[in-house]
């Protein structure tokens, strides 16, 4: 079983409450979720602490999410803990602070992991902010009780990729279309909002803009050009 497990929290010491921030018509944190609504899945759930419950909630239900309450810091238990509750044998990690995540390039990467019995994928070369990461319910369960590395468990996948004699890691190139490893949006600053609005206002028509149109928008405005240049 495969669970698309989404980590979002009011919290963040850099863009406190960033989830709620208006986009699109509603907050960044329904954009998220429209997006990921379109990965396949056989859950989809909303990993955040206690908090954050109240006000997250409800925009979780509106996108079909279901909620697993956790630790505020100790993200890796949270997703160990959804993976109890809902039985899940595969993890696709999203963040809450993605709001252009790249949905098809998200299914590509299932597509990818049919027959496959890797621990850890995800695509090198997407725009920060575009990727998901791909786990087996029993790397992360191992890392969770291996490691006690305050950061490993903040960011989840770091300690299987750190470990590649440990586990199995596929990283292959991301598909032309979504490449732009240059780009950026993520939205950690309010700088990187005002930049992602920007975006929503010229692109956004009330259904998830395409991945690859992002990608036209971040190498237009680029230097360096787009993946073409390279």
């Amino acid at each position: 079983m495969t669970g698309l497990v989404v980590q979002a929290r009011l919290g963040s010491t850099r863009l406190a409450r960033k989830a709620l921030l208006p986009l699109g018509g509603a907050t960044m944190l329904d954009m998220v979720l429209a997006r990921l609504s379109l990965v396949e899945a056989d859950a989809r759930i909303l990993a955040t602490e206690a908090s954050s419950r109240k006000e997250l909630a409800p925009i979780a239900r509106r996108h079909g999410f279901a909620l697993v309450i956790g630790s505020e810091e100790d993200v890796l238990s949270r997703y160990c803990k959804a993976i109890g509750e809902f039985g899940l044998d595969r993890v696709i990690r999203a963040t809450g602070d993605n709001p252009l995540v790249c949905h098809e390039a998200a299914n590509l990467l299932v597509a990818r992991r049919e027959g496959r019995e890797t621990d850890y994928a995800s695509y090198v070369g997407l725009p920060l902010g575009m990727g998901v990461e791909f786990v087996s319910a029993s790397a992360l369960l191992a890392a969770e009780r291996e490691s006690d590395d305050p950061l490993e468990r903040e960011h989840v996948c770091p300690h299987l990729y750190n470990h590649p004699e440990r586990f199995s890691i596929d990283r292959p190139e991301a598909p032309f279309e979504y490449r732009f490893p240059e780009g950026r949006v993520t939205v950690d600053t309010i700088e990187d909002y005002e930049f992602v609005r920007g975006l929503y206002g010229a692109y956004y028509d009330g259904r998830p803009i395409p991945s690859s149109l992002i990608v036209s928008a971040l190498a237009e405005r680029s230097p360096t050009g787009g993946p073409e240049a390279a």
